[in-house]
């Protein structure tokens, strides 16, 4: 949301330091980038430009466009899949987040109000059951998928909801097995918004999932734990999965409390499975007791099993922002809308720990250190690493 009475007219953001390595000085004015340049050339020019209104020291802190989390649950009304939305946002270097089906039809409403007065931009998948996650069983009744309603919120929201989404695991569909899918499959065609399927213990096999997913769909908890999931007992990927990925599936992680293992992502690092978009799957239970705590966190982890940098911090920027076809969340050049995180790789040792309870001990960490949004600078406010 804007908010122009606390807007700084100008913000300089010294000695920043891009992917690159490069440094630099990032000059914002009324939310615009200016321009971004060495450190050293802003020295030989201070003089010609307007007094600064704020003004933030960023030795040692890397310069991103904003972080972007692909899903969340942020429907406050929720326990225990809600939470609020700046507490997950830009508290934590996430400038947008996307709520991953905390809601259908009968809350959507709700949901998307509730970012008056939030800094935090807010998007969501529509969950195909109109109850959401009023229940964790959502998808056992087939009456709850309401395909008219459906069709009104989509076309009530069009700039807000950006797929559906649909909870394909055991104790979600309970008899229904691979009903609901077929039935997101339709709607999907319908309202021509791509899917996000929760994947989990079957049945459904995971194989017949796969088998149904098209060009742009996402896979989330791909690396999770459980015996269903897209590896083999080789830890070599699934047939499916490769003919997926052919296809033009999108893979994201969506940590949450039992959705990441480190076996399996090593799995799927050595085997070369892509990093497409790095997700928390966050609320305030595994916000506040772990094993997510923020988006730094999770994103420690990938750091942990031997990601470069810019792989990881592209599939929280431009990866997901290409999904959601908003280029501008991505964008840091002169002339746009200033959107970013600043965060620091810190010295270790720190204990990561998987949905599983698996411990690994890592030699460094992330960690957010503030966002721009709306023209102003903004400090995270996370527990350290440290202290997990």
């Amino acid at each position: 949301m804007q908010h122009d009475t606390d807007v700084p007219h100008t913000l300089l953001l010294r000695k920043a330091m891009l992917l690159s390595g490069e440094q630099v000085d990032v000059l914002i004015t009324n939310g615009i980038i200016s321009f971004i340049q060495s450190s050293a050339l802003w020295q030989q020019e201070a003089a010609h430009h307007d007094p600064i209104t704020q003004q933030v020291d960023c030795e040692g802190w890397y310069l991103t466009s904003g972080w972007i989390d692909m899903h969340v649950h942020a429907y406050s009304e929720l326990s225990p899949y809600g939470d609020e939305i700046d507490k997950i946002g830009i508290r934590h270097g996430v400038t947008t987040i996307v709520d991953a089906g905390s809601c259908g039809g009968d809350d959507i409403d709700e949901l998307l109000q509730q970012d008056e007065g939030t800094r935090t931009s807010l998007l969501a998948f529509l969950n195909i059951s109109r109850i959401g996650l009023r229940r964790v069983d959502e998808l056992s009744n087939l009456e709850w998928i309401d395909a008219e309603q459906v069709q009104q919120a989509v076309e009530h929201y069009p700039n807000h909801i950006v797929g559906l989404k649909a909870r394909i695991s055991a104790s979600v569909v309970q008899e229904q097995g691979i009903e609901p899918l077929q039935r997101a499959r339709q709607l999907s065609s319908q309202t021509n918004l791509p899917l996000m399927v929760h994947i989990g213990s079957g049945p459904p096999d995971i194989r017949e999932v796969l088998n149904l997913l098209n060009h742009g769909d996402i896979v989330t908890h791909y690396l999770n734990g459980k015996s269903n999931n897209l590896f083999d007992t080789a830890g070599q990927p699934l047939p499916e999965l490769t003919a997926a990925l052919k296809r033009g599936i999108h893979l994201d992680v969506g940590h949450g409390s039992a959705s990441f293992s480190f076996r399996v992502a090593e799995q799927a690092r050595d085997a070369g499975i892509p990093l497409h978009t790095i997700s928390t799957d966050i609320y305030r239970q595994n916000r506040l007791d772990g094993p997510v705590y923020n988006m730094s966190n999770v994103l420690s982890k990938f750091l942990y099993l031997g990601y470069a940098l810019t792989d990881i911090m592209e599939a929280v920027t431009i990866h997901a922002a290409e999904w959601l076809n908003r280029p501008e969340l991505a964008g840091m050049k002169p002339g746009q809308q200033a959107n970013l995180t600043l965060f620091a790789i810190e010295p270790g040792p720190v204990l990561l720990t998987d949905s599983e309870g698996e411990q690994r001990t890592a030699a460094q960490y992330i960690e957010a250190k503030g966002v721009v949004k709306d023209g102003a600078f903004f400090a995270c406010q996370i527990r350290t690493q440290a202290s997990h």
